[in-house]
């Protein structure tokens, strides 16, 4: 069942249609649902692919993932830790590990961060975010 994506040449809006079959959306003249308008031109749309947990913990494991990475510059550091994240499959919702990641990114230092944050992940095995603080990565 595809859905295209498209947009709309007199609102400059993207939009979402979906077709039962290919065949209906070859036929089919989509429109706007922002204004009603059927200039709309077809775009190329985004590709989800499923992997296995497998497939993502070896891709995690591959030594090109970490080649660059300073472990003293914390901007790489908050890289690395969202790339991981991604890897998983499973974005973290959880807003302290976000914040950690956006102000590693940012450049803050990871001392500066767990003595701002000092009730960081104080559940975590052995206290501390990761079970030891920034030393663990």
């Amino acid at each position: 069942m595809p859905i295209y994506d498209f947009y709309c040449s007199n609102c400059r809006r993207r939009s979402s249609h979906f077709f039962r079959t290919i065949s209906a959306a070859s036929e089919a003249v989509p429109i706007c649902p922002h204004c009603q308008s059927e200039n709309l031109r077809r775009l190329v749309s985004k590709v989800a692919v499923v992997r296995s947990e497998e497939a993502r913990l070896e891709a995690m494991s591959d030594p090109s993932m970490f080649a660059g990475l300073d472990e003293e510059d914390p901007r790489a550091l908050g890289r690395m830790m969202r790339q991981m994240s991604s890897e998983l499959g499973e974005e973290m919702d959880d807003p302290e590990f976000n914040e950690v990641i956006d102000r590693l990114e940012s450049g803050q230092s990871p001392e500066d961060i767990e003595a701002s944050m000092p009730g960081l992940a104080e559940g975590a095995e052995g206290g501390g975010f990761g079970g030891g603080g920034f030393d663990d990565f």
